[in-house]
């Protein structure tokens, strides 16, 4: 399953209910940005996000832990949690385990995940493993902080970036708690595809394999295929929208980058076997003339890599069922 990313509740260029007809299930939500704009009290007013945003599918909501690798210079960390800038009004905001959960509670999203110490995956030395073990301690903190573990499903996520001695303490302390699902984090990062794929094994390895096991932060396809058949279920990325903005469309054989030239008097569609409104109606020479100039080329390229995406996990899922994956 690919969850399309809704950071502040809103994935750009696309409606909830077009996001229904994509067959979209579950899209994520980021607590870091939500607990800022619009902040809990009004979440809580609206009767939680999927209210807020007309959404009567599944939400995921990340803790706000990634915002310490990719807002890091506003970021200070200590074992009581993380002291963020408001990116809003510039004050200062602490973000605890308990306070994430929290915040998660208030959004109301179906899976929440713990708030963990997140390090670049390109880190190396004691930082790793100090990121590691604090990572399970404030997981335990959240556990007790959850107020609706009956409604919400609280998945942990393991760290260690690319030490296998790291990653397998972590997965194995996490299989001691009784978890509903299992998150991969601190990956695909910029280190190598070898690292990061034999990082994924070494966790799908380890954690039940009962329960659904998500990898974080993972959206090309090459990635989707090949941690699929490493037992993963689950994935998010930013990479299938923003790459829309730029006037990309995804297919099969990689990226088509619609402001070219050569695309000026081609009127096929991105993809004649794609389904989506934007193959059905649109052509390549009408994508080119818009693209990055008007916001409806934005919107018709973002409405044909959803589209993408969900059917590529649709094939996957299938060729598993048929247990045909090698060849596929």
């Amino acid at each position: 399953m690919f969850m399309p990313v809704g950071t502040m509740g809103t994935i750009k260029g696309i409606t909830t209910a077009q996001l229904r007809t994509l067959d979209c299930h579950v899209i994520l939500g980021n607590t870091y940005h939500l607990g800022s704009q619009p902040g809990p009290e009004l979440l809580e007013k609206a009767g939680g996000l999927h209210k807020f945003m007309a959404w009567d599918r599944g939400l995921l909501t990340d803790s706000g832990g990634f915002q310490m690798v990719s807002l890091l210079k506003l970021a200070n960390i200590t074992e009581d949690g993380v002291e963020f800038e408001n990116p809003h009004d510039g004050k200062m905001m602490m973000l605890t385990p308990e306070m994430s959960i929290g915040l998660q509670n208030s959004i109301g999203a179906d899976i929440m995940m713990q708030l963990d110490d997140v390090v670049s995956s390109l880190t190396t030395g004691p930082r790793v493993e100090e990121a590691m073990w604090r990572s399970l301690r404030w997981l335990d903190r959240g556990i007790k902080a959850h107020k609706r573990p009956t409604e919400q499903n609280l998945f942990p996520i393991v760290q260690g970036g690319l030490d296998e001695r790291l990653r397998t303490i972590s997965a194995q302390e996490l299989t001691k708690r009784e978890s509903p699902g299992y998150a991969i984090g601190g990956l695909s990062g910029g280190e190598a595809k070898g690292s990061f794929w034999r990082m994924v094994s070494l966790s799908t390895d380890i954690l039940p394999t009962n329960k659904p096991r998500y990898c974080m932060g993972v959206g090309y396809a090459e990635d989707l295929v090949v941690c699929s058949a490493l037992g993963v279920d689950m994935y998010d990325c930013v990479f299938p929208t923003r790459t829309a903005r730029f006037g990309n469309a995804l297919v099969r054989t990689g990226s088509m980058a619609l402001r070219q030239g050569k695309y000026k008097d081609d009127f096929t569609p991105i993809d004649s076997e794609c389904e989506c409104s934007t193959c059905k109606n649109f052509t390549r020479a009408y994508l080119h003339a818009t693209v990055t100039k008007e916001t409806t080329g934005c919107h018709l390229v973002t409405v044909h890599n959803i589209a993408f995406q969900m059917r590529l996990m649709r094939d996957i899922r299938q060729a598993i069922v048929e247990d045909r994956y090698p060849q596929f």
